[in-house]
């Protein structure tokens, strides 16, 4: 299935308004964004966690709503517009989406990472660079991350010099989301 993107700029009052109804009448996906991003005019928003930002919104948002293929976005736009009083809809551009493997796009930026001297964690779609290496085998994202953060590597490198050599080489632990149906190997 191939998508769509409407795109419309829009000012602070309208811009969550016509997201959220955009959302209910069709709309796949919505973003809000900064429409002066990488400009003098862009305005960063902060908010401490548990309070409430002094502002919600920026003076002009970008909004891109992902629609399906078949979907008519100025029937979506016009419908959204009058939904929440818009005297007249926004101007727009449509932008189509190409058609994408995104699960191999994601594993492509995933590479075996070396951590020590013995230790490589490695996505299930990689060979391990070193197979007599002791090997984590961890789907990025499912089950803990990439591997690559400071934590994990202090611990992993823990590890290496705390396990005896002899047994490490003979290990290889996979890692998965509990959701994944693939049978769970311990070795």
């Amino acid at each position: 299935m191939s998508y769509r993107e409407l795109i419309a700029e829009l000012d602070r009052e309208h811009a969550e308004a016509l997201s959220d109804t955009l959302l209910d009448i069709g709309a796949l996906s919505v973003s809000v964004e900064d429409a002066d991003a990488d400009t003098p005019d862009e305005q960063p928003l902060f908010g401490e966690p548990g309070l409430v930002p002094e502002k919600s919104a920026w003076n002009r948002s970008r909004m891109v709503a992902l629609l399906a293929e078949d979907a008519d976005p100025d029937m979506l736009l016009t419908a959204a517009a009058n939904e929440i009083g818009l005297g007249a809809k926004p101007a727009f551009s449509v932008r189509e989406v190409e058609k994408q493997d995104r699960v191999r796009l994601t594993q492509a930026q995933f590479d075996p990472i070396a951590i020590g001297e013995r230790i490589w964690v490695v996505p299930s779609w990689h060979d391990a660079p070193d197979p007599d290496a002791f090997v984590l085998e961890l789907d990025p994202g499912l089950a803990f991350g990439t591997g690559s953060h400071p934590t994990t590597r202090l611990c992993m490198e823990w590890l290496e010099q705390s396990v005896n050599p002899r047994i490490a080489a003979r290990l290889r632990l996979r890692l998965r989301h509990p959701s994944d149906p693939r049978e769970e190997v311990w070795r």
